[in-house]
């Protein structure tokens, strides 16, 4: 049985996209789709004073409808990323697994890298090998399938082209994969949902779901292994 998901590139997203990568063989990065403003591709969320605050990766002025694979960071970053290491360094220099994460987190940061997609995707795996996830991370365009198609059948053209017989998706594609038409295709569909993962940030009151840089902040690397393993598949 082959399990295979697939997803767009996040900036250091939050835990339940490693736990995803994790539940499968093969996982699907997508870099030959269009880039969205209000998603998360280029930002995330941190914990800065007790509060959550989006941290973003300037993105160089272009067209709307380009791929992720090309767009560029702005010009800017050599400056702003000197100020989100300082925010981060300001967050989190008491928290309790701070020098080794953020050895990690920084080397992802001064990537020297100006594509947009490809910045992302080194950190993925660099956190992936950090985390001891030895699933194969393939990169979308590389496949032989028919990337015309949208949604539902563009997933079901990787799929079919990578023979997959299980396909697993975030629990937010409930309501846009139906599980008889993947069934129909020859392919099993599931949805992730993670179980509630709660640790101490200081002393505020928990914020869930932050960027995975809080996770590497507040818990051993042995303790978020734990946490790649605290879902369910439905």
């Amino acid at each position: 049985m082959k399990n295979i998901a697939i997803m767009q590139p996040y900036f250091m997203p939050y835990i339940g996209y490693f736990q995803l990568i994790k539940s499968v063989d093969e996982f699907i990065i997508y870099d030959n789709i269009q880039y969205t403003k209000k998603g998360w591709i280029n930002r995330n969320r941190i914990l800065v004073n007790g509060k959550d605050q989006i941290i973003t990766l300037p993105i160089k002025k272009d067209s709307d409808y380009l791929n992720v694979a090309e767009r560029e960071l702005s010009e800017s970053w050599e400056k702003d990323k000197n100020k989100m290491i300082n925010i981060i360094k300001s967050s989190y220099s008491k928290s309790p697994y701070f020098k080794e994460s953020s050895e990690l987190i920084f080397e992802c940061l001064n990537n020297s890298e100006k594509n947009l997609f490809k910045f992302i995707y080194d950190s993925i795996i660099m956190i992936n090998e950090y985390l001891g996830i030895k699933t194969s991370i393939i990169i979308s365009s590389s496949i032989d399938a028919n990337h015309t198609l949208k949604s539902q059948d563009k997933v079901l053209s990787l799929c079919k082209a990578q023979n997959a017989d299980v396909y697993i998706n975030s629990i937010g594609g409930v309501e846009l994969y139906d599980k008889t038409i993947f069934k129909e295709n020859g392919i099993d569909l599931n949805f992730i949902k993670s179980n509630p993962i709660n640790y101490k940030q200081f002393n505020n009151e928990f914020i869930p779901w932050l960027s995975i840089i809080d996770v590497l902040m507040f818990n051993s690397k042995e303790q978020i292994q734990k946490y790649l393993s605290n879902y369910k598949l439905i």
